[in-house]
């Protein structure tokens, strides 16, 4: 797509904007709607920006890429992959239609996270549409450029709540010379995440971790003689890799029919008072469930363990999706969307009521 079809795409949505802003609307931001089941339902005029698409700057030797919203997910890993080169936070799709913006929207992360960071710690920066229809850019499209990077990274995980995510500068990194993936037997969770966080303490490359139904299994990933020393050492038994399932939640554990539960904590709480069917990634930081908790009792039960329970999928909206926030919380968040949305024009509620 030219230049100019996309800069005609980007004043229409500029001009859709401010339409709303000065009617007193509301607007609900669609991409892909690969995430859309993630937060609270949006009743407000759709805007459409999917069709905002393309590569606006990638230099592989420079390790960053700058996107439009509407870019594929799936078509810039190709491209990535082209170069030898990956999203280090292992992003779920989840679908075909999953867009950039989607992506850095609801800010969700796989399997890698732990051991290489979450989507924030990648954002380099964004252009947006804030709540009055101004453009606004913020941090760099370098790795050196440090100015704006809290603003930046501020958008990622705020479900379209403070603006229209036009482009999104990202730092990606090279893909590892190979992998294997390592199974083990830990009867517990708490076995798994002791044995886990002892394994921190060593120069392994591991890359991933998970454990259900009292198995564990280790993804290393890094040189060839670096895995294989590694993999010698650590014992274990070398398996199929279970991480695309894992991230794209298509293993049976995922099953579609039962309520999700997710919860993060500090990974070195063990074993919790859940009586349901459970799955732990990132070392034991995440934590899905698996059926019909009781969330309220959840949220009040984990509290000292410095838990959030989401809602994810599956609950009556009532309960709450997110975590409930401390008030000092509350107030930066408010604080946030009365800077960038005044009116409160965008996705209204999708994430606490009022926001």
């Amino acid at each position: 797509m030219s230049a100019i079809a996309e800069l005609s795409i980007e004043d229409d949505l500029q001009q859709q904007v401010r339409a709303v802003s000065a009617a007193g609307g509301e607007v609900e931001i669609r991409g892909g709607g690969s995430k859309g089941f993630y937060g609270n339902a949006v009743d407000a005029l759709p805007v459409e920006v999917a069709a905002h698409s393309g590569v606006v700057d990638y230099d592989p030797a420079e390790l960053v890429i700058t996107l439009r919203c509407g870019c594929r997910l799936r078509d810039v890993q190709a491209l990535l992959a082209e170069n030898r080169q990956m999203f280090g936070f292992e992003p779920p799709l989840f679908a075909d239609e999953a867009t950039i913006g989607g992506m850095t929207a609801a800010g969700l992360a796989g399997p890698r996270r732990a051991f290489a960071g979450g989507i924030r710690d990648f954002v380099l920066g964004v252009r947006m549409l804030d709540g009055r229809g101004q453009l606004l850019n913020f941090g760099g499209r370098v790795i050196k450029n440090v100015a704006g990077f809290d603003l930046a990274r501020t958008l990622v995980g705020s479900l379209g709540t403070l603006g229209v995510i036009l482009e999104v500068s990202i730092r990606v990194l090279p893909v590892p010379e190979t992998e294997l993936t390592l199974a083990f037997e830990h009867a517990t969770p708490g076995e798994h995440i002791r044995w886990v966080n002892g394994l921190g303490g060593r120069p392994w490359p591991i890359s991933a971790a998970m454990w259900q139904a009292g198995r564990s299994w280790l993804r290393l990933s890094g040189s060839e003689q670096g895995v294989r020393h590694a993999a010698r050492e650590l014992g274990g038994d070398q398996v199929d890799p279970p991480w695309e399932e894992l991230r794209e939640q298509r293993l049976e554990f995922f099953d579609p029919q039962q309520p999700l539960i997710r919860v993060t904590l500090p990974p070195t709480h063990a074993d919790l008072p859940v009586d349901l069917p459970q799955l732990i990634e990132w070392g034991g930081a995440l934590r899905w469930f698996s059926g019909n908790g009781n969330i309220a009792d959840m949220r009040a039960g984990l509290e000292a363990a410095g838990a959030s329970v989401c809602a994810y999928r599956g609950h009556d909206a009532r309960v709450g999706l997110f975590h409930p926030l401390p008030e000092a919380m509350l107030r930066l968040h408010r604080s946030l969307k009365s800077s960038f949305d005044p009116a409160g024009i965008f996705n209204p509620g999708k994430m606490y009521p009022g926001l």
